[in-house]
């Protein structure tokens, strides 16, 4: 069953794109967007084809780039046949890509994100968020893009001692010498690579830092805890929690995150960091457990962790974000941390 099939999550595709009638501005260009079978922006692709859909005289054309041509074409059947969704074949750990295809917009979000995978291959984690946006940003300059967005990440701001939201100037502590840091590390230095092409050759581009994305489009194989208990009482299955679960995080849905990306790349500050962050799904992850557990009917089961799967823990104590400035670009979240996870197992009991 495709996630196309589900009423609900069609219904909270209708919901998001009533709130983004920006849409309509960038209506008969071209947005190139990496990363593109991902949790975060495989739905800024739905979005952009329910918008298709229910606009057909302001359609926007989808490139959709990514390494594996079938596994775009399964997960965005039926409409990868459409004449406005076109896939680019690209590598974000490679330097043999070709770009040849007129592009206005980029949106770069092609990056190892799961915990066992940074653990795993921490060089191609930096590769694919440096090197990546490099080919991407030489693109942009040689070939008048309007604007590139950089999907970054909250860990850049490292670790805190308080329990208020990061703002977008504050930075803390990185361990420069653990690998499972080339993630925060390397979004780090990409964020500063595009603040560096905007200086020197005036390449407009605009950052997003998400906080804990979650939701239906995640893949089952997404070790992240809210990934991985999401699809496990989907299953019927109990979450079980390997830490006390008092970690702050800033939980956002996926069409959150989507509708936030799309307003910043139309409407964002150049070279300006966004958190991307629902002021109202700020909880910790005993209480996203315990929010998912009684969608379900399952248990919360408390597991001591292993050693390797401690290598894979975000360091970050407290990673919540301010989304002050989110907020005045006129975004606003529709799915708070009960509605977001409900619907998370609803959509996902519905595909299996």
């Amino acid at each position: 069953m495709s996630i196309y099939d589900s009423k609900l999550w069609i219904s909270d595709l209708d919901e998001s794109i009533d709130i983004l009638p920006e849409l309509g501005e960038i209506a008969g260009k071209n947005i190139m967007i990496t990363g593109c079978t991902g949790l975060i922006c495989s739905a800024v692709i739905d979005v952009i084809i329910r918008w298709n859909e229910t606009h057909d005289t302001q359609i926007i054309t989808i490139l959709a780039a990514g390494r594996n041509e079938e596994r775009i074409r399964k997960r965005f059947t039926p409409y990868d046949a459409e004449h406005w969704f076109k896939i680019v074949p690209f590598d974000a750990a490679s330097l043999n890509n070709s770009l040849d295809i007129p592009c206005d917009y980029i949106i770069h979000g092609a990056s190892n994100a799961s915990p066992n995978k940074i653990v795993k291959e921490p060089v191609e984690t930096m590769l694919s968020n440096f090197w990546g946006m490099k080919m991407l940003l030489d693109y942009a300059k040689n070939n008048s893009v309007k604007r590139v967005l950089y999907i970054s990440s909250s860990e850049v701001y490292g670790k805190k001692n308080d329990d208020k939201p990061y703002h977008n100037d504050e930075y803390g502590y990185i361990d420069l010498l653990n690998p499972r840091n080339s993630y925060s590390v390397g979004k780090r230095a990409t964020e500063t690579l595009c603040a560096a092409y905007a200086d020197e050759y005036g390449v407009d581009s605009v950052i997003i830092r998400p906080g804990h994305i979650y939701g239906p489009t995640a893949l089952e194989s997404d070790n992240r805890v809210s990934s991985a208990w999401a699809y496990a009482v989907a299953h019927g299955e109990n979450v079980v929690m390997k830490s006390d679960g008092a970690q702050i995080r800033s939980y956002c849905y996926c069409l959150d995150s989507a509708t936030a990306i799309l307003k910043a790349l139309i409407r964002g500050v150049t070279i300006h960091a966004y958190n991307v962050s629902n002021p109202n799904s700020i909880v910790t992850i005993r209480d996203m457990a315990e929010i998912l557990v009684k969608s379900s009917g399952v248990e919360l089961i408390l597991e001591f962790p292993t050693a390797e799967e401690k290598k894979g823990f975000n360091p970050m104590s407290n990673s919540s974000l301010d989304s002050t400035e989110l907020l005045s670009l006129g975004w606003r979240g529709l799915f708070d941390a009960e509605r977001g996870f409900s619907h998370t197992v609803k959509i996902l009991k519905e595909l299996n």
